[in-house]
């Protein structure tokens, strides 16, 4: 993890374990930088990650302010995962498949990989507080995501990608869908047939631009709901 995204983190964990509110004044970059003993463009540089993921907002001549939704428990679209938005619920997932396999057409596409190389598949359901949150299959470049196993893929996925394998998670394409739920899917999510359902598919890309995770999502209309965040607009 490189030095910007290290203090990030540190920042975000800040604002989190002391719950501050939308609008607290960050530390001034002088403060910041010596707090973390790092340069100018350091400080700057992870100031502008945690703006872009909605965290922080900039006032010209006024400094660094916290910015939060005030709504617990809705799904964020532009977050990697359920963590942030979910911490105060109990998360947990059953995996109902997990197998090395060859790629389908669309899944080679999506992760820009041949036919005959390896991708791990993996199908499992997510809970909150016990309830059935979502259906997911997730299709891992294997070139990339080298190993997973039952305990890592009943826990989070993406942190062991980022703190296990080392690898940097950079951004990802979603597409998003209103569907009904077919007999399968009904069954899994404890719903009927013909349910309705946000179907979400989404790549996951590194930070230098190779996708690594193709993913669809089915989520459960009656535990689920999202925000979506804006960090600017263009006329």
């Amino acid at each position: 993890m490189l030095k910007y995204q290290q203090i990030a983190n540190e920042i975000q964990q800040d604002i989190e374990k002391n719950d501050l509110p939308q609008g607290t004044k960050l530390p001034v970059l002088e403060t910041l930088m010596s707090q973390y003993k790092t340069s100018k463009s350091t400080v700057i540089k992870a100031l502008s990650l945690l703006e872009r993921k909605g965290l922080v907002y900039q006032v010209r001549g006024s400094g660094i302010f916290v910015r939060r939704h005030n709504r617990k428990g809705y799904i964020s679209f532009s977050n990697q995962g359920f963590s942030d938005e979910l911490s105060g619920f109990d998360i947990t997932a059953k995996v109902l498949e997990l197998d090395i396999q060859k790629p389908s057409a669309e899944v080679a596409f999506n992760l820009k990989i041949d036919p005959e190389d390896d991708v791990y598949y993996v199908k499992r359901i997510r809970y909150i507080n016990g309830q059935t949150l979502c259906l997911e299959e997730s299709y891992y470049n294997k070139a990339i995501v080298t190993y997973l196993n039952n305990e890592i893929a009943t826990g989070s996925i993406f942190d062991y990608i980022s703190n296990g394998l080392g690898a940097k998670i950079g951004f990802s394409d979603m597409y998003v869908h209103i569907q009904k739920l077919d007999e399968n899917e009904a069954q899994h999510l404890g719903l009927q047939t013909g349910d309705p359902k946000l179907f979400v598919e989404t790549i996951f890309y590194l930070n230098n631009g190779l996708p690594f995770d193709f993913s669809r999502i089915s989520y459960n209309y009656e535990q689920s709901q999202f925000f979506f965040q804006s960090t600017g607009y263009s006329l």
